[in-house]
């Protein structure tokens, strides 16, 4: 799991090939991810927590605006699961 940077909501990573995103204040679902075809391995908020970054044994990794929960970009290419995917 990753919390984002000013701490109001948790990313969770998920084997049901989602992800999603928590109210930490309220412990509610406030958004869910749905995209890949197989089983996340890691979701990460980037630095000013505007986008998200998940990775799946899909071999591709995913951006996402993290307001609105679209998917920006499908990252494919890799030839196995993709395990960590993070900002910098």
């Amino acid at each position: 799991a990753s919390f984002s940077p000013d701490g109001t909501w948790v990313l969770t990573a998920s084997s049901d090939r989602t992800a999603k995103l928590w109210s930490v204040e309220s412990g509610e679902c406030f958004r869910t991810l749905e995209g890949h075809g197989a089983e996340l391995t890691v979701a990460s908020f980037s630095p000013d927590g505007a986008w998200v970054v998940t990775a799946s044994k899909d071999r591709t990794a995913k951006l996402w605006d993290a307001e609105s929960g679209e998917c920006f970009r499908t990252l494919a290419g890799q030839s196995g699961a993709i395990y960590d995917a993070k900002f910098s």
